[in-house]
């Protein structure tokens, strides 16, 4: 029987589920370089989530860490990304079940253009029904723009209030990238893809005005 305190065959499950995504991602061009974290809940403790400097487009799961819904590593010598409490803190309030975050050209150009606002305002879109709870493009929706910072702790703090306010699908950071969740890893790729389009869109608009 196995000492570890969450299923094996979860971890299994969720890191198999994992590479099929990020290796879509990464044929985008969404994950440059070693940028970028994903990961998945495993139950109401562990979530399962990228190793730290890893080629997102070529990951096995030995790349693949377990951690404790406060960040820290759980039967592992292998380092978590960074970012880790971006995630956990999501899991820790029952916010998400999965979270990818991308580097995508869009969203980084996109982050930088609108960090002096500190969101970007978005209605009128047909695809705003891509959010969860949404039913209809008669509506509006503020994506955060946070500054940068090495500290995750400022920056997961800066994330609450926004929790709270809800609903909340996903956050830019300047000159970074996108952080996009869901109840599973289909609900928040479909929000990953929709958060890239609609801020496609709202560069295109700037440039064509």
């Amino acid at each position: 029987m196995s000492s570890l305190p969450y299923s094996k065959a979860a971890f299994d499950e969720a890191a198999r589920a994992l590479i099929a995504t990020t290796a879509e991602l990464a044929a985008l061009g969404w994950t440059p370089a070693t940028s970028s974290n994903f990961s998945l809940r495993l139950d109401d403790r562990h979530a399962i989530i990228t190793a730290s400097g890893r080629d997102k487009g070529r990951l096995t799961e030995d790349d693949f860490l377990v951690v404790d819904h406060a960040g820290a590593p759980v039967a592992t010598a292998l380092r978590p990304s960074a970012e880790t409490l971006l995630h956990t803190q999501l899991y820790a309030r029952g916010a998400a079940g999965c979270v990818l975050h991308t580097h995508s050209r869009t969203q980084t150009v996109a982050s930088r253009l609108f960090a002096s606002a500190g969101a970007l305002r978005i209605e009128g879109y047909e695809l705003l029904k891509a959010f969860s709870g949404n039913s209809t493009h008669e509506t509006a929706i503020e994506i955060p723009v946070l500054p940068n910072t090495q500290d995750m702790t400022v920056l997961a703090a800066q994330v609450e209030p926004l929790l709270d306010a809800g609903p909340l699908w996903g956050y830019l950071i300047d000159g970074h990238g996108l952080y996009a969740w869901g109840r599973d890893i289909a609900e928040a790729r479909r929000h990953l893809d929709a958060f890239e389009f609609l801020l496609a869109c709202e560069l295109d608009l700037r440039r064509l005005s």
